[in-house]
C-alpha cells in the first residue's frame, strides 16, 4: 500500500489499544501504524499525549489494554499477562532532549545500542559513522556531545536511535527546543531517514504534522476527537483546538437557505461540498475560512457585521484582528487607526469558506 506521501506502507507495524489512568481524566487512545507510516499526534497541553508515549515505551504501566509491535505483543493487561521491559520492545523514544551519554564519543554513543546487542565492535563503530553521514554529520565522530549545538545533538540522537534497528520510532516534539532554520533542518532530515520505518509524532506544530506525517490523530481530554490524512483533518477541523493548530476561523451553526447561520450571523460558501451539506435546512454546521478571508467594510455594508474588537496581534503580513465573533488580517496601514474596543463592519468572501459538519458525532470520542 502506498501512502498519501507516496511512501511504501502496511504489513504488521504498531497496533496498541493503551488506557492510562489519571488524577482528572483517563487517557483511553486506539491507535494502528502500518510499517512505514507515520502518525502525528497533537492536542492541548495534558490531553494524554506524552502519557500514550510514555505507555507504548513501557515507561508508562497500563490501566488496561494492550500494545502489539511487529506482530508481538509486548505489554497486555488483561490475562495472559505480558510486560515487556523498555529496552526489549523494539521501540525508541526520541525527546525534546537529545540525553546523549556525555562520557561517551558521538561515534560510541551511536554505537552503543548496536554493542549492547552484541555486535562486534568494529562493525558498530563503522555503522555508528555511516549513521552519522546520513544525518549530516560525516566525520563528527570523535566529538563530544558538550561540543554539539543543539541541531547536531539532535541529529546523533535521531542517529543513535536508528542505528539500533528499532521497530518503531517515538517523537515526543524534538524540535520544540531548535530555532526555526534548525527545527526545518531537522525536520527534512527525519522525513528522509523515517522513510520505511514505524512512527508516531507527538507535536504542537502543524508544520511537523504536514512535512512528517501521513495521517493526524487529535487527541483531547484523554480521547481521540478527530484523525485522518493531516490535511483533510486541519482543512475540515472537528473542534476549536483543530481550527487553533490549523490557523483557521470555526463558527458552529446551522444550514439555512443554502448557506450558513449562527448568531445572528449568515454566511455563504461557493464550494459545491459545502454548499451540498448546506442543503438541509437546520442541519448543525461550521463555517470553516481563513481570518485572510475576512475583509473590513469602512461603511454599513448590507452583507457585513458589526463586531468589536477584543485584541490586536502584530503578525508577519500585518496585524490580526481578535474580534468577537471572529480572527481578521489586516495590512499595518489599514490597522493603524484601530485599538481595542473599536467595532468594526466585516464581510467573508463566500470563495474562501468552507461548511463542514458540527453534529455531536463529529468532536465525541472515535476508535480508530
Amino acid at each position: 500500500m502506498t501512502s498519501s506521501m507516496g511512501r511504501t506502507v502496511g504489513g504488521e507495524g504498531l497496533r496498541a489499544h493503551v488506557v492510562v489512568d489519571r488524577e482528572h481524566f483517563a487517557v483511553d487512545v486506539s491507535v494502528q501504524v502500518s510499517v512505514g507510516e507515520t502518525v502525528a499526534i497533537m492536542g492541548p497541553s495534558g490531553a494524554g499525549k506524552s502519557t500514550l508515549l510514555q505507555a507504548l515505551a513501557g515507561l508508562e504501566p497500563l490501566t488496561a489494554g494492550e500494545i502489539e509491535v511487529a506482530g508481538r505483543v509486548v505489554d497486555r493487561v488483561a490475562t495472559p499477562r505480558v510486560r515487556t521491559a523498555p529496552m526489549n520492545r523494539g521501540i525508541v523514544l526520541l525527546g525534546q532532549e537529545a540525553r546523549l551519554f556525555p562520557h561517551l564519543s558521538v561515534r560510541e554513543n551511536v554505537a552503543f545500542g548496536p554493542r549492547a546487542a552484541g555486535q562486534d565492535v568494529r562493525v558498530a563503530r563503522d555503522s555508528a559513522d555511516e549513521w552519522l553521514a546520513r544525518v549530516g554529520l560525516p566525520g563528527a565522530g570523535d566529538r563530544m556531545p558538550r561540543e554539539l549545538s543543539g541541531g547536531e545533538g539532535q541529529r546523533v540522537a535521531v542517529a543513535r536511535a536508528l542505528a539500533a534497528s528499532p521497530r518503531a520510532v517515538l517523537l515526543d516534539e524534538p524540535l520544540v527546543a531548535l530555532d526555526p532554520a534548525t527545527a526545518g533542518d531537522i525536520r527534512q532530515m527525519l522525513r528522509d531517514q523515517l522513510a520505511g520505518i514505524t512512527t508516531i509524532a507527538v507535536t504542537h506544530d502543524a508544520a511537523d504534522a504536514v512535512a512528517l506525517a501521513d495521517r493526524l490523530l487529535v487527541i483531547e481530554a484523554g480521547r481521540v476527537t478527530q484523525h485522518g490524512p493531516v490535511r483533510g483533518v486541519l482543512s475540515a477541523p472537528a473542534s476549536g483546538f483543530i481550527a487553533a493548530i490549523a490557523g483557521v476561523n470555526r463558527l458552529v451553526g446551522v444550514a439555512a437557505d443554502g448557506g450558513w447561520r449562527g448568531g445572528g450571523l449568515r454566511l455563504g460558501s461557493t464550494d459545491a461540498e459545502s454548499l451540498a451539506l448546506a442543503a438541509v435546512d437546520g442541519s448543525p454546521l461550521a463555517a470553516v475560512f481563513r481570518p485572510a478571508a475576512v475583509r473590513i467594510e469602512r461603511t454599513d455594508d448590507p452583507h457585513a457585521w458589526a463586531s468589536r474588537i477584543l485584541r490586536l496581534e502584530p503578525i508577519l503580513s500585518g496585524v490580526r484582528l481578535h474580534t468577537e465573533h471572529c480572527q481578521v488580517d489586516t495590512s499595518l496601514a489599514d490597522a493603524v487607526d484601530l485599538a481595542v474596543g473599536d467595532e468594526v463592519h466585516l464581510r467573508v468572501d463566500p470563495a474562501g469558506v468552507r461548511f463542514v459538519p458540527a453534529s455531536v458525532a463529529s468532536v465525541a470520542p472515535v476508535a480508530i
